[in-house]
């Protein structure tokens, strides 16, 4: 028969995904950075914001990415709300980078998952206009 679903409603899945962005956006993470005044390392704990993804709402729910797209993202009753829960993803990453909260390196890794691409298409099909121009005739 299988496990009883975590989310019985839409409702409980959209709180969970509030709690879980809520949990991303106030993380506390150890920090090492190095202070010339006392020429040593100093630790400190720090609230830091890290980006949303499905993956991580899943461990953070407890139930395997497997298990949330049978349960829920192909279950036409929350398609709406797991959609919702991808262009959150999406736009707390984007936004991420363009605070710099993300190093822009790390763009073509992260925005990969979302369709996006670093390559450029230098291929041209088609007809392609020519334009002449200037004061001399072209004979016959």
């Amino acid at each position: 028969m299988g496990r009883p679903r975590k989310f019985s409603s839409v409702k409980a899945l959209e709180t969970a995904w509030e709690e879980y962005k809520a949990y991303c956006n106030n993380r506390m993470v150890l920090t090492n950075e190095f202070s010339q005044k006392s020429s040593q390392f100093v630790s400190a704990e720090l609230k830091r914001k890290v980006t949303y993804t499905i993956e991580g709402f899943c461990v953070y729910i407890g139930i395997s990415r497997q298990a949330f797209h049978e349960y829920y993202a192909d279950n036409p009753k929350f398609v709406d709300m797991v959609t919702k829960m991808k262009e959150e993803c999406e736009v707390d990453a984007r936004e991420k980078f363009e605070t710099g909260q993300i190093p822009t390196q790390l763009a073509g890794l992260w925005m990969s998952r979302h369709g996006y691409t670093t390559k450029q298409d230098n291929n041209i099909s088609g007809a392609v206009p020519v334009v002449i121009s200037g004061e001399e005739q072209l004979e016959d």
